[in-house]
């Protein structure tokens, strides 16, 4: 299939940013611990931090032409999700689609695949993931499709969700049940700091958590 779907569907981009305020680990708690991407695919420069709607993009190993008709399709506050449809380990996302890329006012990208030009990727703060960093080049000439749903690091990714993406890693949260899973998030978050101040006070997590008696019950003996 080689297609172009345009004028997704978006989340609130004000979500975005709350969730990603929230935390990738935060996230993913607060959404039933799903939608976490493999821990391989990693931030390509300490620092990275991006939440916003997905454009996916499916192409070809070892081709990056799509990228740059999906670039066209992006939006200020959108992160792209790239995804090739076999293994590849090429440098399929540099510093000059970067710079296209930021222009639009995208947020940052997440590939299953290699990037290249990290220094300068940092040095313009532009956030990224990957799988593997590789000087590794690619071509132009094959065909993908754009704005349908992907497996990328493992997950399901339709256009519009959003991924939330900093150091701890990559979530996806589906566009339609993002305003519930930041209700869950902040609740989580205000509890949080409650155990905070009283782990802070000196209090110890066995007896925070009540943990002392299914310890007990589960054979733990002090001698």
């Amino acid at each position: 299939m080689a297609k172009v779907k345009q004028n997704i569907e978006r989340a609130s981009p004000a979500i975005a940013d709350e969730l990603l305020a929230a935390g990738v680990a935060t996230v993913h708690e607060a959404q039933g611990r799903e939608g976490l991407m493999s821990p391989d695919i990693r931030p390509a420069w300490k620092g990275s931090r991006a939440a916003g709607s997905a454009v996916t993009v499916s192409l070809p190993p070892g081709d990056n032409w799509m990228l740059h008709v999906a670039v066209e399709q992006c939006r200020s506050g959108d992160v792209l999700v790239v995804s090739p449809t076999s293994a590849s380990n090429a440098g399929y996302f540099g510093e000059l689609l970067a710079v296209s890329l930021a222009a639009r006012g995208v947020r940052g990208i997440v590939v299953e695949a290699g990037v290249r030009d990290v220094d300068q990727l940092e040095n313009m703060r532009f956030s990224a993931w990957s799988k593997c960093i590789s000087a590794q080049g690619t071509a132009k000439s094959e065909l993908g499709s754009i704005n349908f749903p992907i497996v990328c690091g493992g997950q399901l990714v339709n256009p519009g969700d959003i991924v939330v993406a900093d150091t701890d890693g990559i979530c996806v949260v589906e566009r339609l049940e993002a305003a519930n899973v930041l209700e869950n998030a902040s609740a989580r978050l205000s509890k949080e700091a409650e155990t905070r101040a009283a782990l802070a006070s000196g209090a110890l997590g066995l007896d925070y958590y009540g943990m002392r008696d299914r310890l007990e019950k589960k054979g733990l003996r002090y001698v």
